[in-house]
């Protein structure tokens, strides 16, 4: 097909003009019949019935056109229009063709609606039914028949939902030729020359405008399996399968800019949520794709290949058989057998090299100076694909200009995680870090690990693609580390510092809310977590994996061989996915061998000691809290053993007394705040521990009971 001609109104008027003899022969006929005396007005015409009307209506044969000599002129529709369109684009005949005229006229003069009630004797029925297009259009009662097939449930006006039949309001369904015709919303849109989208398919579909074409690659499998469909002349329907930043959506508007279509992107994760409403979406969308000769862009099509949506997916794979319209889907896993219509290609994610290439030539296409160094840790921190590159390159610029200052990689970075955003939803709470290297107290050799995290983050690129490791190892490059220690010893603190330092997005997991009694439903919780991770390039932190890591035992039951199973599956995920994971348990006495063997770092966060708890206290203050000048920290720091995140609690509770008693901060304070802390343990405080502060925090005591 050519592409849809640009909209000519005076195609449209050729074609009502057309419409206009067709009436002026009928309202002749309609004359002739009437029982009036000639040349006169029949001033209740439609209101009742004579005795001559039921006399004339039982001499007429059963079928026979009612305004016989209001067939058609001969003439075609006009070129100008879009009908013709339309008829090549669906397999309309002539008399179809006609049917939508009908039907549009009102929506283009109302003066057509008093004419339609005048020719059915109803100044009621003011829109045009089955039988009035079928007396406007066949000259005889055979050609009624043949015509009304065209108005069939699986005739292609109504199968592809162009045209309505309205039965009137109340009472029982009338018959067929009583139904008044009645063109969608969109298709009159069209007709008329006006852009959009049917507004059924405004929650999770787009119309983009005919992409401008990027530069196809001989190396790109995508590129290549197009040319050979082309030059083999087959039905274009492909699968892309691979992972998020995979340049997906590029391949897709590629195809688009090649054919010269416009392309129409639909999410179905966003469709499939729609429930019972995904199948009277699905026409409307099939529809708008072949109307308006768009690529239909089909991505997150993982969000159809879970089991409850096998309905949906049924659906769908019915209305791709039904079309030979450009269909690209997407997605990360296998498409399943179910959808024979769809030619598979695997599109990975571009190399660390490709991206470094790519980044180098949008960075120098706007003028962006950064060193080789900044553009390897952009390379290398963020998946992205080609299009995922240039739009955050883009919007980089833009935002310097805006600043009226220049693009540096802070600003890239933050462009590049804007990329790859996603929502891990209700199964993680998504962190943004605040914590330094500075803010964490723990010994030399924790700290020199948690750096050594980072360094082979970073390095990745190097070890496993300048160094060539990547090809020796299919599994096991996925990087895991376990923080074990103590309850507030910093574990939640290093992986904040951790993601801080990176740049990368923080997914934090409760895993007591993932695991699930029900056998299969961890392991489907997991799946989402990862796949969010591996679009965001985001650290995923387990948090309380005590509830999956209870001491793996003999298998006893079936309870026992799936909690097992729970662990297996995770320690998989880990191994394959490629981001950094972290794990955090009190139990590490619960962790056996074959396990630990499979982690990247294992560290050990120790209760502090006094050197470090003192560097606690002295750290833990923002440099804008009023502190008494002998505000004792070192009584505290000798006086009571507590983790780091005991010494933050009391800390902020006793900023709140400080800025309630006068806005200084004093050891009272500190030591009120302590008290409250260590109660919440179980075990009181006795005035002995207090020291010599006893009676300054009696007295803090007496004036906060007097205050309540």
């Amino acid at each position: 097909m050519t592409a849809v001609p640009d909209f000519q109104l005076e195609g449209l008027w050729v074609a009502l003009g057309r419409l206009d003899r067709m009436l002026e022969r009928a309202t002749t006929a309609a004359d002739a019949a009437s029982s009036a005396p000639a040349g006169q007005a029949e001033p209740y015409r439609g209101l009742y019935i004579t005795a001559d009307d039921v006399q004339r209506l039982i001499r007429r044969s059963p079928g026979e056109p009612s305004l016989a000599g209001g067939e058609p002129d001969g003439t075609s529709m006009p070129a100008g229009s879009r009908f013709p369109w339309l008829r090549d684009a669906f397999g309309l005949d002539a008399i179809d063709l006609d049917f939508l005229l009908i039907a549009l006229a009102p929506e283009v003069d109302l003066r057509y609606e008093r004419l339609f009630a005048y020719l059915q004797d109803d100044v009621t029925r003011r829109r045009p039914t089955v039988d009035l297009a079928l007396n406007l259009l066949c000259a005889s009662r055979e050609a009624k028949i043949v015509g009304r097939r065209r108005l069939a449930g699986d005739a292609p006006l109504v199968r592809h939902k162009l045209l309505q039949l309205v039965p009137d309001g109340g009472g029982p369904v009338p018959p067929l030729l009583a139904h008044h015709l009645k063109l969608e919303e969109s298709v009159v849109r069209f007709l008329l020359g006006q852009p959009g989208l049917d507004a059924r398919l405004a929650s999770f579909a787009r119309l983009e405008a005919m992409p401008t074409e990027p530069r196809a690659s001989d190396t790109d499998p995508f590129d290549r399996a197009l040319a050979r469909a082309l030059d083999a002349r087959e039905r274009l329907h492909f699968y892309l399968e691979g992972p998020a930043g995979a340049a997906k959506d590029g391949a897709a508007a590629r195809l688009a800019a090649r054919l010269r279509r416009p392309l129409l992107a639909v999410d179905l994760g966003r469709m499939t949520a729609l429930g019972s409403d995904f199948d009277a979406a699905l026409d409307p969308l099939l529809r708008e794709a072949r109307m308006l000769d768009a690529v239909l862009y089909l991505s997150d099509f993982d969000a159809l290949l879970a089991p409850e949506k096998s309905g949906e997916a049924r659906a769908l794979q019915a209305g791709l058989e039904d079309t030979a319209q450009v269909i690209v889907a997407a997605g990360e896993r296998p498409c399943g057998a179910h959808f024979t219509t769809l030619a598979t290609i695997a599109i990975a994610t571009p190399t660390f090299a490709q991206r470094r290439t790519q980044w180098g030539t949008e960075l120098r296409e706007r003028h962006i100076e950064l060193d080789d160094r900044g553009i390897d840790e952009l390379a290398s921190r963020y998946g992205l694909g080609n299009a995922q590159i240039r739009a955050a390159a883009g919007d980089a610029a833009r935002q310097a200009a805006l600043a009226g200052t220049r693009a540096d990689l802070s600003m890239l970075a933050q462009a590049a995680r804007l990329q790859i955003a996603r929502d891990p939803g209700t199964l993680a709470q998504k962190i943004k870090p605040c914590y330094g290297w500075r803010d964490l107290v723990l010994p030399a050799d924790q700290i020199g690990q948690l750096k050594e995290v980072c360094r082979q983050a970073r390095l990745r690129h190097v070890v496993y693609g300048d160094w060539g490791f990547d090809r020796k190892l299919s599994l096991g490059k996925g990087l895991s580390a376990l923080f074990t220690g103590p309850p507030g010893t910093g574990k939640t603190m290093a992986v904040e510092v951790i993601a801080n330092d990176l740049g990368l997005e923080l997914f934090k997991i409760d895993l007591s809310q993932v695991v699930s009694k029900y056998i299969g439903e961890t392991e489907k919780s997991l799946d989402r977590l990862f796949s969010a991770a591996r679009a965001g390039n985001a650290i995923l932190f387990f948090d309380e994996c005590d509830a999956l890591f209870g001491k793996r035992t003999t298998v006893q039951d079936a309870h026992d061989r799936y909690a097992n199973i729970e662990v297996a599956y995770l320690l998989q995920k880990m191994e394959e996915h490629e981001g950094l994971s972290v794990l955090a348990t009190n139990l590490r006495q619960n962790l056996d061998a074959a396990f630990t063997r499979r982690l990247s770092f294992i560290v050990e966060f120790p209760f502090p000691d006094e050197e470090s708890r003192r560097r606690l206290w002295q750290s833990i203050w923002p440099p804008q809290v009023p502190r008494s000048r002998d505000l004792d920290l070192e009584f505290m720091a000798t006086q009571f053993k507590l983790p780091g995140g005991a010494v933050k609690n009391i800390a902020v509770a006793a900023a709140f007394l400080a800025a309630a008693d006068g806005g200084e901060l004093r050891t009272e304070h500190l030591l009120w705040a302590a008290r409250r802390e260590i109660e919440k343990s179980g075990r009181r405080v006795a005035g002995a521990e207090l020291g010599p502060y006893l009676q300054q925090v009696e007295a803090l005591t007496v004036e906060g009971r007097d205050d309540s």
